[in-house]
């Protein structure tokens, strides 16, 4: 099966008021792909802890929104990418108690565990990207508008 995928937004994270606006898109984004409100919370919450360190870690970088579809699935992509210093030891950055800073040491491993999908590029001195995916439950495909293929939302479908 091939997989595709459809870029929603790429956003500049550059300070406190882009992480609401990088929250904000994908909340909207897995709404209208159907994801119930505890889907919608663990991609949130992950998404907030990422975009967070891109700003604070990698010193500001980009996330890109997009639906992914393959196998019949459909989800929420969302890649974060930094120029920062890079991660050394990504294992160790992963386990449960690691912190760089004054944080509880839950945020990379408590991210991944509220994704389906995640996968880590880290090489020190080039940067960070980090690619997460939260599938949809198997509901009917979302309406798309035929001129620009964006999603109607159910309240618009009325």
């Amino acid at each position: 099966m091939q997989a595709s995928s459809s870029v929603i937004s790429t956003l500049t994270i550059d300070s406190d008021g882009e992480l609401a606006r990088v929250r904000q898109h994908v909340r909207r984004a897995a709404a209208d792909l159907g994801m119930g409100l505890v889907a919608q919370t663990k991609l949130v919450t992950a998404v907030s802890e990422l975009a967070r360190n891109t700003l604070i870690h990698g010193g500001g970088g980009e996330a890109e929104i997009a639906y992914e579809e393959t196998g019949g699935r459909q989800g929420l992509r969302v890649v974060f990418a930094d120029r920062g210093p890079g991660i050394a030891d990504v294992e160790q950055a992963l386990s449960d108690g690691y912190t760089s800073g004054g944080g509880l040491g839950l945020g990379l491993g408590g991210a991944r565990r509220l994704v389906h999908e995640f996968d880590i590029d880290s090489t020190p001195g080039l940067g960070t990207t980090i690619r997460i995916i939260m599938w949809a439950p198997h509901v009917p495909a979302p309406v798309r508008n035929v001129k620009d293929r964006t999603p109607v939302t159910p309240l618009a479908r009325q």
